[in-house]
């Protein structure tokens, strides 16, 4: 196992801005030499100084161990080293490049160093050196959520309200934390989604969305009663409310909020929602064997029962609507979107790990566009699973720490 120290930031991300005229990364090497001056270039296609251009995703699998040792799985060479450390965590979010561990208190933010620049009918991917870039402090629990608009952390602190933080994407991309706005709620059970330009914060006091600028001034409002998730989408921005989710569309002319309410005579509602990134379907995790698949381009829903209790379901939403859930007894089961049908189911994958309450909380599915990840915690072992393929387990990683907690990077 190779180990290396962090690194000081040579990457500074570029602004998403959409140019014409851009041509795709070169194909015929695995990494382009790095440009010592790509700003020359004058090409705005997410390259910087110090980064090199990749003709593939730098795709890695980031995981934080029971210790806090944040360690990084090349996927392509198969080999690992060790980021840094930081303090034991409880909760891990991640947009594809930058990590926000979460404790009680302050959230971990970490570089990984691997991106992937999304110019809509193609990709540039880059790589630069990672570091863990420091901590955010607030009073309570944070939750996290995070795409490539950007960071909002909710610090819960029970009866005693909360924190709504907006991080600034901008500076955290060139390695800064700074906040746009930190804002007090007397609102436990509350989160911050950011849109373009500003933010959601969906207020479980008031019972209402907020639709925020990028200060915290709120420029319109939404019913939203007991609000619970969060996730992006090519479509828009999805907050799940106890009567189904609203969508934040925004385009040139602004922002929408829309409402979405769940069909008569559906399961329980879903608590958390997650999906293949960037795809306009999402699985929605509910209460009960049964889970949501809500289509944010039809703004419908259609509810599916996998037959046995379900800890986790992501949406891969490919050609064959093809959604992994991964089943209380540990094992991961392919189930069609389209017809809610049971297409394979694995042995126990993890068996251990979704036993033991201070493991399975951690214990997830990551989808990209041709496999889907799992931890083992207790197995001290990561799986590549295709979907497509029975859901094979493709390869196994043995770790030499327990990925109490994990992502893709480089995505």
């Amino acid at each position: 196992m190779r180990t290396r120290a962090p690194l000081s930031l040579i990457a500074l991300t570029a602004g998403a801005a959409l140019l014409a005229g851009c041509q795709a990364a070169p194909s015929d090497s695995a990494a382009a030499t790095p440009d010592a001056d790509a700003t020359a270039r004058g090409d705005g296609h997410g390259a910087i100084a110090g980064a090199r251009e990749l003709a593939e995703p730098a795709l890695h699998l980031t995981s934080i161990g029971t210790d806090g040792a944040v360690h990084h799985l090349d996927l392509i060479d198969e080999q690992s080293e060790v980021l840094g450390d930081i303090a034991p965590a409880d909760t891990l979010d991640s947009e594809g490049r930058f990590l926000f561990a979460g404790r009680e208190g302050e959230v971990s933010i970490i570089d990984s160093g691997v991106w992937t620049w999304n110019h809509i009918d193609h990709f540039h991917y880059y790589e630069a050196p990672s570091r863990i870039l420091g901590e955010l402090e607030g009073s309570g629990t944070p939750r996290t959520v995070t795409s490539d608009l950007g960071v909002g952390v909710y610090f819960d602190d029970g009866d005693r309200g909360g924190e709504a933080v907006l991080l600034d994407f901008d500076a955290l991309k060139k390695g800064d934390i700074v906040e746009s706005f930190r804002l007090d709620l007397d609102a436990p059970g509350s989160l911050v989604a950011p849109i373009p330009g500003g933010a959601l914060i969906a207020d479980a006091g008031s019972g209402e969305i907020r639709r925020v600028d990028a200060s915290g001034s709120e420029l319109d409002t939404t019913p939203c009663v007991d609000p619970a998730g969060s996730i992006a989408t090519n479509v828009g921005v999805v907050i799940g409310c106890a009567d189904g989710a609203v969508l934040a569309v925004s385009d040139a002319a602004g922002t929408a909020l829309e409402s979405i309410p769940y069909p008569a005579g559906g399961p329980s509602r879903a608590l958390s929602f997650a999906n293949r990134e960037g795809r306009p379907t999402v699985a929605g995790r509910t209460e009960s064997s049964a889970f949501w698949l809500l289509d944010t381009r039809e703004r419908s829903w259609t509810a599916h029962d996998a037959g046995q209790p379900i800890v986790r379901v992501t949406a891969v939403d490919d050609a064959d609507e093809t959604v992994v859930a991964l089943a209380a007894d540990g094992s991961v089961i392919v189930i069609s979107g389209a017809t809610g049908e049971q297409l394979s189911r694995t042995e126990p994958l993890v068996a251990a790990s979704v036993a033991d309450p201070a493991l399975a909380a951690g214990v997830d599915l990551v989808a990209d566009q041709r496999r889907t990840y799992l931890n083992g915690p207790a197995e001290r072992t990561l799986f590549e699973l295709d979907p497509a393929d029975g859901g094979r387990v493709a390869r196994s990683f043995a770790t030499e720490h327990a990925p109490a907690l994990f992502t893709e990077t480089g995505r």
